[in-house]
């Protein structure tokens, strides 16, 4: 009973609008005067929760993305991918997934990515000739590739609530090929529907035109060099690396390119103060919510559940995908990853699957959930930039999924693609 109370609670708050977090914590008091457990214990649980040192590293990777969106390092990445792919067949969807990448791979932010990067393609791609809901497409699902290239502050909530024991470097280095590998097959699916449309691609400036846009960008591209390469190198920790990326940030934007004023930058501070707090009030909402699913052994329940239908682990990890997948597309992906993972990683462990690779598949899983109806906030930001309904977008949008559910099997079936990297740096 204790546990229908919980999700009952749960998903009524979710009904009626609550806020994920507050409906967390609702649900997570109640059950706790149902049981007859002391409050204060619960009050401990969400303290503890956010008490956690690795935790401070979010403000500063918000911070850094922020100050990116806002001071011109998207627009020399855009340049620099559309004077090296431009020239190919419809080539400024090539140019989005490249930008998409590049700029993933310093904001770590999915809805990041859609909001800088559409806003200057989408226009553009639709002004060339491209359809709007070909440029919407492309935007938000290449997006995805910002939850999985690092820096990503996900992966630091993956490591959180998996109970502190997985380290955040080694979730960074096994999103890199993973990452690389859905750009790859993105490029080829807007390659490919490019060509069966009938898109041109456009003229290439001449080398020297690239290597300009390489100088202006390069300064941008070394914030992730500088946050990544000083955690691998042992140098920083995820926390040091992300304040300084954090500094190294608004002195390109600011002194460098010249493009953060002081309009933007307080626009800055605020969106990074104002996620920061959800991220962290649902962070300890859902500590106190994953104490009374270990208390009811939700885990082992669901591992039962799953042997009930079959004891094959292909099939077993299939089914965990399937409900990763159809959880993103009603959810937040942070309430997910925090309120998920101690439900499904003892299941995955379970039939063999390392820590890492899961984290790796629960990101590409919930990515894919931020470009999926009927909640996905990337396909709802894109459909909005490019003035088109959601509807319209949805209907064409399934090779660039198909694309992504392919890489989602790969990294599944073949621990290598997420694991071979990391084991070089242990």
């Amino acid at each position: 009973m204790g546990l229908i109370l919980l999700f009952g609670v749960f998903f009524l708050g979710l009904i009626v609008g609550a806020p994920v977090a507050f409906a967390v914590g609702l649900a997570s008091i109640v059950t706790f005067l149902y049981e007859g457990l002391p409050l204060f214990v619960g009050f401990q649980r969400i303290l503890s929760g956010i008490s956690v040192f690795s935790l401070l590293a979010i403000p500063f990777f918000i911070f850094a993305g922020e100050l990116m969106l806002h001071g011109g390092i998207s627009n020399r990445l855009v340049r620099l991918a559309s004077a090296a792919v431009g020239r190919i067949r419809g080539g400024l969807g090539l140019v989005n997934v490249s930008s998409s990448m590049l700029f993933g791979g310093i904001s770590g932010s999915a809805v990041a990515d859609t909001s800088a990067l559409g806003s200057i393609l989408v226009p553009v791609m639709k002004e060339k000739g491209y359809d709007a809901d070909y440029a919407v497409n492309v935007t938000v699902t290449s997006s995805v590739a910002g939850v999985v290239i690092p820096p990503s502050h996900n992966m630091i909530l993956y490591a959180v609530a998996a109970g502190g024991g997985i380290s955040v470097t080694q979730l960074f280095i096994a999103g890199i090929v993973p990452g690389i590998l859905m750009c790859l097959a993105l490029a080829v699916a807007a390659y490919v529907v490019a060509v069966k449309r009938g898109y041109a691609g456009e003229e290439f400036p001449g080398w020297s035109a690239l290597i300009i846009s390489f100088a202006a960008a390069l300064p941008g591209l070394l914030t992730a060099v500088i946050i990544v390469g000083g955690v691998l190198s042992g140098i920083l920790t995820v926390t040091e690396s992300g304040a300084f990326g954090a500094i190294y940030a608004i002195v390109i934007t600011g002194l460098v390119y010249r493009e953060l004023t002081w309009h933007s930058f307080k626009k800055a501070v605020y969106q990074s103060v104002r996620t920061t707090s959800l991220v962290m009030i649902l962070v300890g909402c859902a500590s106190a919510f994953s104490y009374l699913l270990a208390l009811y052994s939700v885990p082992e329940m669901l591992s039962e559940a799953l042997l009930a239908i079959s004891d094959n682990p292909y099939v077993i990890l299939l089914m965990l995908n399937l409900l990763l997948l159809g959880l993103g597309m009603i959810m937040d992906m942070a309430a997910l990853i925090l309120i998920c993972t101690p439900i499904f990683l003892p299941v995955a462990m379970q039939f063999g699957m390392d820590p890492i690779q899961f984290g790796i598949i629960l990101m590409i899983n919930l990515g894919l959930g931020l470009c999926t109806p009927p909640v996905g906030s990337c396909l709802f930001v894109g459909s909005v930039i490019g003035k088109i309904k959601m509807e319209q977008t949805v209907r064409t949008i399934w090779p660039f999924y198909l694309a992504l559910f392919a890489v989602l099997m790969l990294v599944t079936y073949v621990p290598a693609v997420s694991l071979m990297l990391p084991s070089f740096f242990q």
